[in-house]
């Protein structure tokens, strides 16, 4: 695996770095920079999803034909460091990086053509039904559940830790199908449309005070046996190969070294008493081993992208991806929650999430550091817990 930089990529930097400053407007950065959830705003994300539409380079992990960039691994990884530096609003990634492997994999003709130019182009909006109360990591115990009328399936059941559902106009679901068989044996992969009669959503409030998460409810929804995924009780396996790039399939270092660097010139610019609190030798051994973590966890999802570029799937390796991207993302949260000191007692998440305009007291930073720290405490569970991760690494990578 080659992954130097080539003149040809250099250039190719200068092409990305030269977009970004005549596209990425000050408020999208701003906008970006605020954000203390998983996901940008909506609408901020389908601002820049629109954006890089125009230009071609919405969805550069697509096949071509789809609208796909053709880029070279190198190139990919480029534009997603690029993107970090300048400060660029995340795209969803429920459709795009989530499901859209699935239809291309497992999907017919008529629902990738249906499906795939309406998510490009920000028409549809989905959510993940996956988890259920009593039946998060522990998947396979789900039982939302849909039985056969005529042409339909009528679906009855919930999903919990909805993200976005508020939003969203179509859910990919798992549902239960068949209980006679093993668990993973009787689930089926289903699309619904969030409009159908017997769709209910209900907020769910986080300790952030923020609304991200939903609970969705269905009563006798009626559901097209013609939006079924792949074959009936086959359902499991595509949402494994989901889980994959959920877990692994994006580039979280980039971000991270990002976040890192912010941090370090945090740590340069706060004093305690009266000296810079970078020279607190047990705040600075903690940020060193933060870069050497975010510096291995690049060489591995380099890997994982060379499997993409091979026409491969990210592959189990993505848990072992998602547990270190997790911690190092839990580890800046907490030294800049420590940077801001009591600063980060004032919780600011409803000033910015609603606009309210007074003054922030205090440093510019500190006024999210609260509400992301918060929010970061729920990325150990949310894909799949991190025990749940280290059992799939324990069991399939290592062969233990």
């Amino acid at each position: 695996m080659d992954l130097s930089f080539s003149e040809a990529d250099q250039q190719f930097r200068e092409e990305v770095r030269d977009f970004l400053d005549a596209h990425l407007t000050e408020d999208l950065r701003r906008a970006a920079q605020r954000t203390t959830t998983v996901f940008a705003d909506k609408d901020v994300a389908m601002r820049w999803q629109q954006i890089l539409v125009e230009k071609g380079w919405a969805v550069p992990q697509w096949p071509v034909e789809y609208g796909g960039t053709g880029w070279t691994i190198t190139q990919k990884f480029i534009f997603s460091e690029e993107c970090a530096k300048a400060g660029a609003p995340g795209l969803i990634p429920l459709g795009l990086r989530m499901l859209a492997p699935v239809l291309f994999r497992y999907g017919t003709d008529e629902q990738k053509s249906y499906y795939l130019p309406r998510m490009l182009a920000g028409e549809d909006y989905w959510c993940q039904g996956y988890s259920e109360p009593g039946a998060g990591s522990d998947l396979s115990s789900l039982r939302c559940r849909a039985v056969k009328d005529g042409d339909d399936y009528i679906v009855n059941g919930t999903k919990i830790w909805t993200t976005h559902a508020q939003f969203a106009d179509h859910i990919f679901c798992l549902v239960r199908t068949d209980d006679t068989v093993k668990p993973q044996a009787g689930i089926t992969f289903l699309l619904i449309d969030m409009a159908t009669p017997g769709v209910k959503v209900e907020p769910i409030i986080t300790m952030a005070n923020d609304h991200e998460v939903n609970q969705v409810f269905f009563d006798d929804v009626r559901v097209p046996q013609a939006n079924r995924v792949g074959p009936e009780n086959e359902g499991w396996t595509a949402a494994k190969y989901l889980l994959e790039f959920e877990r692994g399939g994006g580039s979280a270092a980039a971000g991270l070294k990002v976040a890192a660097a912010n941090l370090r010139k945090t740590a340069t610019e706060q004093l305690v008493d009266g000296e810079p609190l970078i020279t607190q030798p047990g705040f600075a051994r903690r940020l060193n081993a933060i870069d050497i973590r975010v510096a291995s966890l690049e060489f591995t999802e380099k890997a994982g992208l060379a499997r993409l570029a091979a026409g491969g799937s990210p592959g189990p390796e993505s848990s072992l991806m998602k547990n270190t991207s997790v911690e190092l993302q839990q580890a800046v949260a907490e030294l800049m929650l420590e940077a801001a000191n009591y600063y980060a007692m004032p919780h600011a998440n409803k000033i910015s999430m609603n606009a309210y305009n007074d003054p922030w007291v205090g440093p510019e930073f500190a006024e999210t550091v609260t509400p992301r720290y918060l929010n970061s405490r729920a990325a150990s569970v949310f894909g799949g817990s991190k025990e749940v991760q280290k059992n799939i690494v324990a069991k399939v990578v290592l062969g233990l």
